[in-house]
């Protein structure tokens, strides 16, 4: 593989160009890799009451669903988002992955798996008492992400 970096000064906008023969595995990673660290340290914004918060991404454990709402949780709060499960799914770094059709989680932040065959695993995560539960259509994928992530 050969890479080359351009340098140009009248640029205005950073460009990454990837010239392959084939979209093959190791290209895409490649390219997952390139769109993930353009993601770091991004912030995204949370409301509680009626107050704005500027929280990193990377703080965030799981973002869960319910009725009216997606909810953010971090170690020790939680926060209304103004996306939907599917938007977040578009636009999070690829260590978040949906875990049931209500939840997603930063598999970064999990401390632990419970496993249950025949029912949904439990899902814990480090410094806080907060847990999820992981449906089984979705467990495999998970542990693909736990492994590469690890």
């Amino acid at each position: 593989m050969k890479i080359t970096i351009e340098i140009d000064e009248n640029c205005i906008e950073d460009e990454v160009i990837i010239r392959c023969r084939e979209l093959n595995e190791s290209v895409s990673r490649i390219n997952k890799l390139i769109a993930d660290a353009s993601k770091k340290d991004r912030k995204m914004t949370l409301y509680k009451s009626e107050k704005e918060f500027y929280i990193d991404i990377s703080e965030i454990l799981f973002f869960e669903s319910d009725s009216d709402c997606v909810r953010a949780h971090t170690q020790d709060d939680m926060f209304t988002v103004k996306y939907k499960l599917y938007e977040l799914e578009n636009i999070l770094p690829s260590e978040f992955c949906r875990i049931s059709k209500s939840t997603i989680v930063n598999a970064l932040k999990i401390y632990s798996i419970t496993r249950n065959i025949t029912a949904s695993s439990l899902v814990e995560f480090e410094g806080t008492n907060k847990k999820v539960y992981a449906s089984r259509s979705y467990y495999k994928n998970l542990k693909n992400i736990l492994s590469e992530k690890r």
